[in-house]
């Protein structure tokens, strides 16, 4: 994940919740958040987990119970088969995952000035503002006098990412097991832990009753 501008926000595109999911509250579940870069994969795992404890539910960080884990490696059966091993092995009964889903780059220009920002008196309105009638008839007042500003345009590359998180409940059989999916864009991501906290708060809801 790459987290570059100031105007970040969560919306929230899809969700689904089975009618099994109150059930999974009860697990003691890993949290991974699918990515390479580690310092995102800290901050929404750990969001998550101070989410889900928040609700009175036991989870753990993966970074903090398997630190050598790579989530974004590739799995062949083989390593399927020990990360189930992992998982089983170390009492886990529940997971929810985080994965990337899609990135989308887009170009944006932001545009500024082109207007006239006012007289030389700034930071001393009083001295002709108050009054109507002394304003009107100060020359400061006329539509023909101010500073114009220059319009420039800058222009940068943006990035939003889809994201989707999955809840599984492993006590049940595998055409069970998945009790809750949602999707949600993360429009120009500002930094991993404030958009760690956005997303959080948007796909706790769904451990919430309707």
């Amino acid at each position: 994940m790459i987290f570059i501008n100031a105007c970040s926000s969560v919306k929230v595109l899809n969700s689904w919740k089975a009618d099994t999911m109150d059930a999974v509250k009860d697990n003691n579940i890993l949290v991974i958040a699918r990515t390479a870069n580690t310092s995102a994969r800290i901050a929404f795992e750990n969001e998550i987990v101070k989410e889900l404890a928040a609700r009175n539910i036991k989870a753990t960080a993966s970074f903090t119970k398997f630190p050598k884990l790579n989530p974004d490696q590739e799995i062949t059966e083989e390593k399927e088969m020990e990360i189930k091993n992992l998982i089983q092995n170390a009492g886990f009964n529940g997971v929810i995952l985080t994965i990337i889903k899609e990135q989308q780059e887009l170009t944006k220009t932001v545009t500024d000035g082109g207007y006239y920002a006012g007289g030389n008196y700034y930071g001393y309105y009083p001295r002709y503002y108050n009054g109507f009638y002394g304003y009107y008839r100060n020359p400061m007042s006329y539509s023909t006098l101010g500073n114009y500003v220059e319009q420039t345009s800058t222009t940068y590359t943006a990035h939003n990412y889809i994201l989707e998180t999955v809840i599984y409940d492993l006590d049940q059989t595998d055409d069970k097991q998945l009790v809750a999916v949602v999707t949600s864009k993360l429009e120009e991501p500002e930094n991993a832990d404030k958009t760690a906290k956005q997303y959080v708060s948007a796909i706790a809801k769904s451990f919430d009753k309707k």
